[in-house]
Order: C-alpha cells, then structure tokens, then sequence
C-alpha cells in the first residue's frame, strides 16, 4: 500500500485527524458546494462523521508529523520523494501560516431589495483593493503532477492539519469552485447594473476573502476562455486582500491554456502563479494508481440477461423498505424533480438516497457539471445501465466523464451495467484526430463561431486535455470500484 492507497474504513480512521471534516470547508459561515476530502486517484479519506467524545480527539499534528504518524501506524507506505515534498513544502508553508495575520477585508455593503442608482454606485464605489499583498503574506503553493502523483492527497494531509485556529479556510474542486464564482460575478452584476459597467470582480474577491484567507484549490485547469479572462484579476484581488492558496493541478503553470483561444491574456496570469506560489513538481516516477487493490462487484459486463439480473438485484435490495407500509418508508418514485440553479430535473427513477438512470438519460441531455455536481449531492448511490463504448469525439463520453468526477467528488457508490468492461469503455477511433474537422468538431465550431484555423490549434480540438480527462476518469474508476471504496461511499 502507498501514500495514495490510503484505506478509508471508519474503524481505521486516525483519530488525529478532525472529526467533522464535512463542515470544515465553509463560505460565508455556510457548507462549502465541495465537502472537504480526501481524493486521490486512488484512494481518499472519507468526509464521514465518526461518533467520537470531543475529550478523546487530539488536535491535528503539523503536516510532516501527521505524515510520520500514518506512516508508522501502516496507514501509509513510507515514500522519500512525498516525504520530501511534506518537509520541505507543506510544514514550511504551514510554520509560516502560524505567524500571519491576514489584514482585515472590509464588510459587504447593506443590500437592498431592489437596485437603485444610488445602491449601484455604492455598490461599485465602496470596493477598494489593495495596492500590493501584504509584507507578511507567505507564498502560496503550486502542485503539479500528471494523475497518479499524490497531490490531492498531499494538499488534504496539509489541509487537514491546519490548526483549530484559522477558522477562515476552504477546500474545494476547482471546478466547483469556479461555478461559485460566476454565480457570484452575476448576482452582483445584477446589484450593481450590467448597464453602469462596474466591475465585478473586485466584490467577488472580497466576500471570498472574507469568508476564508486560507484557500485550497484541487484540479486546477484552465480550458474556458471565460475563466482564463476571470482568474488573472480573481487572483490577483484575492492575494492583495492577503488570501494564501493551495493548488494542485496536472500541468505546470506554463502548460496551462495551452493552446487555448486568446491565451495571450491569460500570461499575466501564469507569471503571477509563479511570482507567488512555490511551483513544486511531484513526479517521482511512480504511479501509484497501478498499485493492487481488491475489487468490489460493481461494475457488470456485457449486459447479458445474468448480469441484468444480477444488477437489478442490487437496485431492488437497496430500494425496498423492510416495512413498506411504515412512515418511515422509501419507495422508488419515477421522474422525482430535483431543482438546480432554478430549474428542474427530473430523475427517472429513484428513492431519497439512491438513484437510477440509463446512459442516455444521464449522458444524451443537456446536463452541466453543476446538474452533475446537484445530483451526486443528492444521492449517495447511482445505478448506470446501458452505458456503450465511448470515443472521444462524443459529447456524451465528455458528459460521463464530468459525472464521474462528480461522483468522485462527492464520494458515490457507483453501479454499472455497460457494454464493454467499464475500464475499456474509451476508444479513440481516430475520429477526432489532430489536424481533421469532425462533425462534432463544426458544431462547436458554429456555437462558438470560430473559423477552422483557429479551432484547430484550440486545446479544445488537440485532444490533450480529452487525453488527460480520460486517464483521470479511468483511474478514478478503478479506484469507485475498489472494496475501500465500496465500503465507505455512499450515505445511509
């Protein structure tokens, strides 16, 4: 077992680490849309509550003790490199947030029910930023690494041993966190008057600043023109008003928007990166997603009137209430409507906790990662049938791999029924090979209203982040099917 195979059962929890972990990430005093765990691509600590006497838990160690720890309890498999990395990146940055005391960020303004002129202007004119980030600000931390490396899990370690002092922290998948931040950047367009021209930007930064100074960020990416513009001057507001951040990503800050449309205007934001973060590279040469791990009955294959069975089995067992006829019964209802960002879903079948789909259910509409992200909050179990082989060029393979990372996410217990075995449902049949215009390729094209020379040379049509969003997906599911994971996903 390595650093990255970190068993998630209960009973083998450190009791060193926090007990409610859940309710650690917080935003402006509420949960934060990303429960605080830890995920790595092959295996994570459960968010899970343990029922333990506040008396009994320990205060968190520092990183590198933490680390020692687990590796002396045969929790982790010692490894220099990652020891290395907690040593000389993670307790320095950690022995330097001891000392600092973020400058104070000032409050939002009243809001009012409707806008007016003069709210507009207060609105836009009470925002001042400072010039510069503090003197005392220590630099945040850049980790980067392909899939398989440990950062996740080296982010959280440090993460979680923060002290019960800094209050002020958050740790969220950058993705969620993204969707966070446009909500926010439209709501106050909207107070402000899209028509006055204010800047957003610098609001946003502030009530983030104040909700939390410690921030860490896990899969950071860039492939939206829209975040590429928004990041430089987030960033850039964020560490002025004194917020330190952890990021991990899988492309050094020079890699990132490779490519990518106008990425000229995101360079100022990849020489902040490395103005103000430690780049660190974590590529010790391991991989440890191939380390073996024993596999849970999740996943059938091909979809044979045995394995449907089978399947429906499971479904059945996990739907059906001892005492249908108590109150406290949980039958499976059709189209049950789930309501995201102000609209309604509907999922085909399913109980309060548990949740089923087909693969053209799931994958063939048009759902968002923030449906996805809504769905895996609301359903600890999900059950996929019909799931074909997939290639590159589909939007409905890209939509399955963003549900699965909301499943990652949110921890899910995963059932499937597919086609092929699940870890060769991705094919590349050459379909949307560099240099060629596919179909779905123009249609992209046309929405976006992009001339062929341009797309082209796009991150979006060179494949290399479908390339990396499908190693990610594969290893994730190996590691969804594995019996840790069986054991501990998924919500009562």
């Amino acid at each position: 077992m390595s650093m990255r195979t970190v068993r998630a059962h209960r009973l083998r929890w450190p009791r060193r680490w926090p007990v409610h972990l859940a309710s650690q990430s917080t935003v402006a005093g509420t949960p934060s849309a990303a429960p605080s765990i830890l995920n790595t691509a092959s295996a994570r600590l459960t968010s899970a509550k343990l029922t333990v006497p506040a008396h009994q838990v320990s205060p968190p160690l520092p990183p590198l003790q933490e680390y020692d720890a687990l590796v002396s309890a045969g929790t982790l498999k010692p490894d220099p490199h990652q020891r290395r990395i907690v040593k000389q990146h993670l307790q320095s940055f950690y022995t330097s947030l001891q000392s600092y005391s973020p400058p104070p960020v000032p409050p939002s303004p009243p809001s009012t029910s409707a806008p007016t002129l003069f709210s507009r202007l207060f609105a836009r004119n009470t925002v001042s930023l400072p010039e510069e980030p503090p003197k005392n600000a220590p630099k945040g931390l850049y980790l980067y690494g392909d899939v398989g490396t440990g950062k996740t899990m080296l982010m959280d370690l440090f993460y979680h041993s923060l002290p019960p002092s800094i209050t002020r922290k958050r740790r969220v998948h950058f993705h969620a966190f993204m969707i966070d931040v446009h909500k926010r950047i439209h709501a106050t367009k909207v107070a402000m008057g899209v028509q006055d021209g204010g800047d957003p930007i610098a609001p946003v930064a502030r009530d983030l600043a104040r909700a939390a100074y410690v921030l860490c960020f896990d899969e950071f990416q860039v492939t939206d023109i829209v975040d590429a513009m928004i990041l430089r001057r987030l960033f850039e507001s964020l560490l002025r008003y004194g917020v330190v951040m952890v990021i991990t990503s899988n492309r050094h800050p020079d890699d990132l928007y490779k490519n990518g449309i106008q990425r000229s205007s995101f360079i100022p934001a990849i020489e902040l990166l490395k103005s103000q973060f430690q780049v660190t590279d974590l590529d010790s040469g391991t991989d440890y997603r191939r380390i073996p791990r024993a596999l849970s009955h999740v996943y059938y294959s091909p979809p044979t009137p045995e394995n449907k069975a089978e399947f429906d089995k499971i479904f059945h067992s996990l739907t059906t209430s001892p005492c249908p006829s108590s109150s406290s019964a949980d039958p499976v209802i059709a189209n049950r409507p789930l309501t995201t960002f102000g609209r309604t879903i509907h999922i085909p079948l399913s109980t309060s906790r548990v949740a089923r789909f087909t693969f053209e259910e799931l994958c063939a509409r048009p759902l968002s990662a923030a449906d996805y992200l809504e769905i895996t909050r609301a359903f600890g179990t999900i059950f996929i049938t019909d799931i074909p082989k997939l290639d590159i060029g589909r939007k409905d393979a890209r939509r399955f791999i963003t549900f699965i990372d909301a499943c990652y996410e949110s921890k899910v217990k995963l059932f499937v029924l597919s086609e092929v075995p699940i870890f060769q449902i991705f094919s590349d049949d050459g379909t949307s090979a560099k240099g060629q215009i596919s179909d779905h390729m123009r249609s992209v094209m046309d929405d976006l209203g992009l001339p062929p020379e341009v797309a082209c040379t796009s991150s979006m049509f060179t494949g290399e982040e479908e390339i990396f969003a499908f190693a990610r997906a594969c290893s994730r599911l190996v590691q969804m099917g594995s019996k840790e994971w069986a054991e501990t996903a998924g919500r009562p």
